[in-house]
């Protein structure tokens, strides 16, 4: 398997991990009893935002790992990973707009995001 193909399945590892990370939300951060703090409409903003994101974040796995060729070798699929690669710099940005950046998690997932957008942008470069 080339570097390449290798890198795109990388990149459905981490989306995939993205999933199960949102999946976990419910439980993480006591969604049960703290969304209950906020009115209705809020509340199920939050969640259908949520599930969409697993949705999301299966759904660019799932491509990654079916369709590596068509990823690294197609216009549509370098720009798909470009847009990507900007959906990760996009939410490493938010980090620094809607977090305190002196937490230990939050610095963790900062790292990670990057991570992430150098991820998705190595296909398309190299």
């Amino acid at each position: 398997m080339e570097a390449t193909k290798i890198l795109i399945f990388l990149c459905g590892i981490y989306a995939l991990s993205f999933a199960v990370f949102h999946i976990l939300f419910w439980k993480l951060f006591d969604w049960k009893n703290d969304l209950k703090k906020i009115n209705f409409v809020n509340r199920a903003i939050i969640q259908i935002a949520t599930l969409r994101l697993i949705y999301f974040f299966v759904f660019v796995a799932v491509t990654c790992f079916l369709f590596p060729h068509e990823l690294s070798e197609t216009k549509f699929g370098r720009f798909f990973m470009v847009g990507l690669s900007l959906f990760c710099l996009g939410r490493t940005i938010e980090q620094f707009i809607f977090f305190r950046l002196n937490n230990k998690w939050v610095n963790m997932l900062t790292i990670i995001l990057i991570a992430g957008t150098i991820l998705f942008a190595l296909p398309v470069f190299i």
